[in-house]
């Protein structure tokens, strides 16, 4: 009974932060299926009907079936070569102790210092002078660009604590750089990937200031943000139509995250264990 008193405001804590996450879910998930009658007029009412006429008119009026392909294929290539330059990188420095990979490694936290937008007009100049400009192609290149300091920094405490007997085994038994990289030191930081997949994916599918820029408009490369925002308009914005669309966008982003989740925790919790 004391034990139970003693965390009664913990509990009461977490319930009330778990409303506020429910009521705005419930809200956003309720008005996809409304008119803008019915949303200002009984906001938090179930709606009238279950029916899918939102979601279609978002689908078409934004032409968000090619936003999600055009942001699919960014995001996945960017991920793809995110973990092609993270990996190798946080492996030679997880194995290094001298000056230099200390001073790389600071280099590499320097990079949380830079705010996104200030590199957005050296960024347009870089596109423009590629010729890249107005192509998902920079963005493929750029993207993995943004997320390298997180991601090393982040492999290469998961690598440290990967035992060096284990390295030395393998190169007794003839194992190349490569193959202790691939057969070693990935197979046990793979909680530390599955983080570094989720959080970058996150960023790479809700990014919108550089697609907007870089991209642009154009419906036949736009990402998904570019294209909700055209849901909008001047004259009178359907709110159960936007919702809608914005609930289809957020689709991908749960089935990756129910995925990756256990993942996540994994890496969470051997973190708390190890410090």
């Amino acid at each position: 009974m004391k034990l139970s008193k003693r965390w009664l405001p913990a509990h009461i804590l977490v319930w009330c932060y778990a409303v506020l996450l429910i009521v705005p879910l419930y809200y956003f998930l309720a008005s996809a299926f409304k008119t803008n009658d019915e949303i200002f007029a009984h906001p938090f009412a179930l709606p009238a009907s279950f029916g899918f006429g939102n979601f279609r008119t978002a689908f078409e009026s934004a032409d968000l079936g090619l936003a999600v392909v055009n942001s699919t294929l960014v995001t996945v290539l960017a991920l793809v070569l995110t973990l092609a330059l993270a990996l190798p990188a946080a492996f030679a420095l997880a194995r290094s102790s001298g000056r230099l990979a200390s001073l790389v490694e600071k280099v590499f936290s320097l990079g949380f210092l830079i705010p996104t937008f200030a590199a957005l007009f050296p960024t347009f100049l870089l596109a423009a002078a590629t010729g890249l400009f107005h192509t998902r192609t920079f963005m493929v290149l750029f993207l993995p660009a943004t997320a390298m300091p997180l991601s090393v920094v982040i492999l290469v405490q998961f690598m440290r604590t990967v035992p060096k007997e284990m390295e030395e085994a393998a190169r007794m038994d003839g194992a190349s750089t490569s193959a202790v990289l691939r057969h070693v030191y990935i197979p046990m930081c793979v909680p530390g990937i599955a983080t570094v997949l989720l959080l970058n994916f996150l960023t790479f599918w809700n990014e919108y200031l550089y697609s907007l820029v870089i991209i642009g408009p154009d419906p036949a490369q736009r990402t998904v943000q570019v294209a909700l925002p055209t849901l909008k308009s001047i004259t009178g914005t359907d709110y159960g139509v936007l919702t809608a669309g914005t609930v289809l966008t957020l689709v991908p982003v749960w089935i990756v995250y129910t995925v990756l989740q256990r993942r996540m925790q994994q890496a969470l919790v051997s973190g708390a264990v190890k410090m």
